[in-house]
């Protein structure tokens, strides 16, 4: 093990997963900029995997030319922008079909297997918040902190729909109800990397909290690691 390999495993990572819409995305960033931390929003490579596919005409079934795909993202975070080679895509992966898409290629093993490497290169020094579905359980297990957050199906259906009618898109909330419990139900019983808790994971429910009070809950829990001498 080189020098530098062992000396990764010292910096800290704060892990943040949940189902969609739970908030976790704007916890996970509002606490890496609280902390002066790298953030890595693991869902958005699933997202810039499925919008390169879709603008490829790739045929979604082809699991090897989709990790091909993945594996050759040049992507790159720049404070709540993200970046597919040189063009801002923030806008463009938050289409509804580009997050279905991802949903399902993110139940490919060589999709995953192909962004798990890129994933572990965001944990650099000084510290690293990462969101997603697996941080805690699959990516980052020797994580210092593993937050978990929840919200009722209602409270993230009506986050999702006012975040939507924000941005001038046109929403219905029955088809967001619709679309979340779908989302739950395969990630949930999905064989590869289902959405469940990590193991000792703190779970917080967000339903009727806003997204900085969660902030602080998080950053009190890493406070409390940090006076323990647990990091």
């Amino acid at each position: 093990m080189t020098a530098s390999h062992h000396h990764h495993h010292h910096v800290p990572v704060i892990t943040i997963d949940g189902p969609t819409a739970s908030g976790k995305g704007t916890v996970a960033h509002k606490a890496a900029l609280r902390l002066g931390f790298h953030y890595l929003d693991s869902g958005s490579l699933y997202r810039l995997t499925a919008l390169t596919a879709l603008r490829k005409g790739m045929d979604l079934r082809d699991e090897h030319a989709l990790a091909k795909a993945a594996e050759s993202l040049h992507c790159s975070f720049s404070g709540d922008a993200i970046f597919l080679a040189h063009e801002n895509v923030t806008a463009a992966i938050r289409a509804e079909e580009v997050g279905n898409t991802a949903s399902k290629i993110a139940a490919l093993p060589a999709v995953r297997q192909a962004l798990y490497g890129l994933q572990l290169g965001f944990r650099k020094a000084p510290g690293l918040v990462a969101d997603g579905r697996d941080m805690g359980t699959v990516i980052f297990p020797h994580a210092q902190l593993k937050v978990f957050l929840t919200a009722s199906v209602e409270a993230r259906a009506d986050r999702r729909y006012k975040q939507l009618i924000e941005k001038g898109f046109s929403a219905s909330m029955e088809d967001l109800l619709k679309d979340l419990r779908e989302r739950d139900e395969r990630d949930a019983n999905r064989k590869i990397a289902p959405l469940k808790p990590a193991e000792g994971a703190h779970v917080l429910d967000t339903s009727s909290m806003t997204a900085d009070e969660a902030v602080e809950q998080v950053l009190k829990w890493y406070a409390d690691l940090k006076k323990h001498h647990a990091i």
